[in-house]
This record gives structure tokens, C-alpha cells and sequence, in this order.
């Protein structure tokens, strides 16, 4: 038997139950779709054979694996899901003709570690961040520091000023672009306002 569920208070939202009793297997479907692009991720490239393999292997192992009915503050927005994939196929491949540029043509410039604060609150949202850009070339995540919402990101050109703040503006798109595919209301509220106003009001 199966049985949908968007509002039920024993399942999560957006969710697939088969069977009964102690036999009963529930999928989520947007945890279902965010496992399958982080395989996606990882892979580094995107195909439909890898898409397609993804939400198999995140099928098999939600049914290998089942959790217990709980609602973890995932959403499956797909509009919000399709900006995000196009987003980030868009900046690898902007970011990894930019770090080429620097590595054969420009001369080498000075790397550090930016600090960048986040503005989701979520753990949940804070990983998926970090896993969004930790795929982007020129711009490899050092650490996620969870307690501050800080998300530590390491620069190549830090000698420019321009380079940090275009860093900075990379990190906090990634950032609503994931919220707005998979959070919650709250969250999506959250990474709505202004970034450099949170920080102030935060001071």
C-alpha cells in the first residue's frame, strides 16, 4: 500500500509510505532529492544518468536505512531547486575558467581565509550551504563553524579587495539559492534580508 502524505501529522510533509505495522517504509521526498544532488555533486559533473542514479541509490538507502516519522524542517521547493542546479553549474564553470585565468595568465596573487557569516540558522541549512560551495572551484570551504553561522572560505586573490567582496556576494547567493530550494518559510525569510544589515543588527 501506498499512501501520500503533504499534511498528515504522523508523516513529514511531502512524503511516501508503503506498507504496514513494523513493515511500514516511509520516503521523504525532498530528503530524497537532496541526497541525490549532493551524489550529483560529488560526481562534479551533471548528466541525467547521474541524476537519475542518484535518486535510485537515495531510494535504496532511505529503504535500507529507514528513519523514524520525524520532520526535519526539509522542503522541496523545485523552482527553487532548478535555480539552484542552474546556479551552480553556471559558477563552476565561471569560477573554473577565473582560477585557470589565475593560474596561467595572471600572476599569482595571495590566498587567505575569509570569514563569511551566514544568515540560515538551521544545521541542516548551514551543511547544505557549505556543501554547495565547497563544489565551486577558487573557493574551497576550510570550515563551517555551526555556533556563529560562520562559514570559513579559502580566497586565491585576497590581495583585492574587489575579489573578497565578489567571494563574499558568491557565498551568500549559494547560500539563498539553497535555503529557497529546500527551507522553511522561516529560513527563506531569514536569507531574504540584507546580509550586511544582519551583521549590524547582530552588533
Amino acid at each position: 500500500m501506498i499512501t501520500w502524505s503533504s499534511s498528515a501529522p504522523e508523516l513529514p510533509p511531502l512524503s511516501v509510505a508503503f506498507g504496514h505495522g513494523q513493515h511500514r517504509r516511509v520516503l521523504d521526498l525532498p530528503l530524497i532529492v537532496w541526497l541525490a544532488v549532493i551524489w550529483v555533486l560529488l560526481w562534479g559533473t551533471f548528466s541525467w544518468a547521474t541524476l537519475i542514479t542518484g535518486l535510485l541509490v537515495a531510494v535504496v538507502l532511505c529503504l535500507a536505512f529507514p528513519l523514524p516519522p520525524a520532520d526535519l524542517g526539509l522542503r522541496l521547493h523545485p523552482w527553487g531547486v532548478l535555480r539552484l542546479v542552474a546556479y551552480l553549474l553556471w559558477d563552476m564553470w565561471v569560477s573554473g575558467i577565473r582560477v585557470t585565468k589565475q593560474i596561467f595568465v595572471d600572476h599569482p596573487h595571495r590566498a587567505a581565509v575569509l570569514a563569511i557569516p551566514l544568515r540560515c540558522r538551521s544545521e541542516l541549512m548551514l551543511t547544505a550551504t557549505a556543501v554547495a560551495n565547497s563544489n565551486i572551484p577558487g573557493g574551497s570551504v576550510i570550515e563551517l563553524r555551526r555556533a556563529t553561522a560562520t562559514l570559513f572560505v579559502h580566497v586565491l586573490d585576497a590581495d583585492r579587495p574587489e575579489a573578497l567582496e565578489t567571494a563574499r556576494r558568491s557565498v551568500w547567493r549559494t547560500e539563498e539559492l539553497t535555503v529557497r530550494a529546500f527551507g522553511s518559510r522561516e529560513e527563506i525569510a531569514r536569507v531574504s534580508a540584507d546580509p550586511r544589515q544582519q551583521q549590524e543588527d547582530a552588533t
